[in-house]
């Protein structure tokens, strides 16, 4: 792929990849290391994505990396850095902490639905799932984060 395309994916879809990375590792330099691969994989590709599927294809290579980077030896004998991100409104940064805590493969699919727009047949398309695999792990993670959101007021 040319130069020029896949600065124009960077410039319309670097945000939405960076997004996705945040949503599974839960760290902005993990993230930004997984973005920069995602885009200089896509440069040294030949493989063009079809006209108006950029985006989706994009993200799936996104979670491929994110799952790939999640699985590898440096990323289990490293440990994590705090990084707190501020919210001005104490629901939102609850929320946030909730989400966080979930589990990586909770997390995209949560990220996906509501952040991105997808529905769950394309959440399964760019995760490679089934799409009860899908609805599974929406309703799970919801169920998750009910109960985070319930212990948290409980415990205020």
């Amino acid at each position: 792929m040319d130069r020029e395309c896949v600065t124009g994916l960077l410039t319309r879809y670097g945000d939405d990849v960076f997004r996705l990375a945040m949503s599974y590792l839960g760290n902005r330099q993990d993230a930004e290391d997984v973005c920069q691969n995602v885009f200089l994989t896509v440069l040294n590709t030949r493989h063009e994505p079809s006209p108006g599927k950029e985006k989706a294809w994009l993200l799936t290579c996104t979670a491929n990396a994110c799952k790939n980077y999640l699985k590898s030896f440096w990323r289990r004998n490293v440990g994590e850095l705090d990084e707190a991100i501020s919210f001005t409104d104490s629901t939102d940064q609850s929320l946030y902490d909730a989400v966080m805590k979930l589990p990586p493969k909770y997390r995209a699919v949560i990220h996906l639905y509501y952040y991105e727009g997808y529905d769950q047949s394309e959440i399964g398309e760019i995760l490679h799932l089934t799409r009860t695999a899908v609805q599974t792990r929406m309703s799970r993670a919801r169920e998750m984060l009910k109960k985070e959101l319930n212990d948290n007021e409980g415990a205020l």
